[in-house]
């Protein structure tokens, strides 16, 4: 007598946007049925209005975050942090087309003209980076070896944090 063994294919593996997906479209089945439970549900009374219309208002853009930090040099460290964080890093060029920024063109945008605060930030976001990468010789040289913006917020971090302790002194 002869045995046949039933090899079962183990279930397919789902990344997340396929499950996230398949709950959108049992959320979306599950949504329709409330929804026309809720119109057989009240058609019987008087006046009873349809589902709401509920518009779809933009959520507001965030307000900018007051800098911690009460001295030039600080605040301009920091507000260089924030608009690579929002714009985006860059790490081969000054800027590319999305927008994203390198360290220096950050400061320099943020330093609105005034040359000798860039300068000065740009002098010590180098200090903070060879504090930690004595190797570094220029910020475009780390820049460029630097695989993710982490690095170079962190960076900007300490830079501020450096400048804040040093100008209030």
């Amino acid at each position: 007598m002869r045995t046949a063994t039933v090899v079962r294919p183990a279930p397919p593996i789902l990344d997340l946007d396929a499950r996230l997906a398949l709950v959108d479209a049992a959320m979306s089945v599950r949504l329709t049925e409330a929804a026309v439970a809720f119109e057989v549900n009240t058609a019987h009374l008087p006046g009873a209005d349809p589902i709401p219309h509920i518009a779809e208002t933009p959520l507001p853009a965030p307000a900018a975050a007051p800098s911690p930090y009460r001295t030039p040099l600080a605040g301009l460290l920091h507000r260089a942090r924030l608009r690579i964080e929002t714009d985006g890093w860059c790490r081969d060029a000054a800027f590319d087309e999305s927008g994203a920024v390198c360290p220096i063109r950050a400061i320099r945008l943020e330093a609105r003209g005034d040359r000798d605060l860039a300068h000065d930030a740009c002098v010590a976001l180098l200090d903070a980076i060879q504090q930690q990468f004595a190797t570094a010789e220029t910020i475009p040289s780390w820049n460029r070896q630097q695989t993710s913006a982490g690095p170079v917020l962190a960076a900007f971090d300490r830079a501020a944090s450096r400048a804040h302790t040093q100008e209030t002194r």
